[in-house]
């Protein structure tokens, strides 16, 4: 009967189960290297060696999911940018398309000495006839704009210290004060324990804007009276995050472009007092940059890096400009890593910057 045989099938197939588990178990119960002993080679057991590559396969698929969905909404959010790009619907490979893919780079603010650098490469290639499509054209663009972006290898891993001292820099405007709050939503989110400190103490609003992201992001926050001394804020930010053991200390600065001079023997004074608390801190500087600015953007992370040695950037607005291209031309020019790029309001915008993902999404059509 076939309700029997299927009867019989499941006590089979609950005896095995059950016999594995046992049979676990023990092993689990012997000695160390009892239990090394008594393992058997993954190619005697077929059942295993499938858990095995499930189990693989499970975690590699989520991942590239993960990718797939953050390049696909970095591509959304690049739209504009990439419309500059787009001068790919010309199938024809002369000379009029080659002037189309300069004007495309230069209005994209790649920068005029990396478009010549790459044009001279495209027109050596067309002319050996080693591109001869407009497809091969495309791809050897967005392998000349790779070559020119370092590869990102960074993650809040990278975090090493107890606390992790990050000052962040940057003229008002830029966005500096919303991205440390999704910073800090990003950190808390993973787990670690956040402070920050409110040391642009000359702006109420963004003391109050503080407050705010550190309540959302379940951060603690410190903060003294306004105009108090900024360097002072800093130093019992790091007490704070010592004695109440955080993962990460997140420090707001003052942004006045108008007294640069002033503005930076300020921050200077904050990372002295920083060091005085905690030597070596802070162990990163980031500088938020204005994506709509343009090259304006390059200007000011010389400025600062040349004051305060700046080891990551985040550039946020990248949503809001059609000037994308501003990321390689940053590369290109300063010897500082792209850390996060901004590509909209929420927290989930504040991205790891993916040189590959953003170049793909720059110039790929749709």
């Amino acid at each position: 009967m076939k309700w029997q045989k299927k009867k019989s099938q499941k006590k089979e197939k609950k005896r095995r189960f059950f016999k594995r588990k046992t049979d676990q178990e023990s092993v689990n119960l012997l000695e160390p290297e009892q239990a090394l002993d008594n393992q058997q080679p993954a190619s005697d057991s077929p059942e295993d060696t499938q858990e095995v590559k499930q189990s693989e396969h499970q975690e590699i698929v989520p991942v590239k999911m993960e990718k797939k969905r953050i390049f696909k909404r970095l591509k959304e959010r690049l739209t504009k940018s990439r419309k500059t790009m787009g001068v790919w619907g010309k199938k024809r490979l002369d000379d009029e398309l080659l002037e189309m893919v300069e004007e495309s780079l230069i209005t994209a603010d790649i920068g005029v000495e990396t478009t010549m650098t790459i044009m001279e490469a495209l027109n050596d290639q067309v002319r050996k006839k080693i591109i001869t499509s407009t497809e091969q054209l495309q791809s050897t663009v967005l392998h000349e704009l790779m070559q020119r972006l370092p590869k990102s290898e960074f993650s809040e891993d990278d975090f090493i210290y107890n606390p992790h001292v990050i000052l962040v820099v940057g003229i008002n405007g830029v966005g500096k004060t919303t991205t440390i709050g999704k910073l800090a939503s990003r950190l808390t989110s993973q787990g670690k324990k956040v402070i920050i400190g409110a040391a642009d103490t000359f702006r109420a609003a963004a003391v109050e804007q503080l407050e705010l992201w550190a309540e959302r992001a379940s951060a603690d926050i410190v903060r003294h009276k306004e105009n108090a001394d900024p360097a002072a804020v800093a130093f019992d930010t790091v007490q704070a995050a010592i004695s109440r053991k955080a993962d990460v200390a997140i420090i707001d600065t003052a942004g006045r472009l108008h007294t640069k001079k002033n503005l930076m023997e300020e921050i200077k004074k904050i990372r002295r007092s920083i060091a005085k608390k905690l030597p070596d801190a802070p162990h990163d500087t980031f500088l938020i940059l204005d994506a709509t600015t343009g090259q304006n953007a390059v200007s000011q992370a010389q400025l600062f890096h040349q004051a305060l040695n700046v080891t990551g950037i985040i550039l946020t607005k990248l949503d809001g400009t059609a000037r994308g291209g501003i990321v390689v031309s940053i590369a290109n020019t300063l010897d500082i890593p792209i850390r996060y790029i901004g590509i909209g309001e929420t927290t989930h915008d504040l991205q790891n910057f993916d040189s590959e993902l953003f170049v793909r999404a720059l110039i790929e059509p749709e």
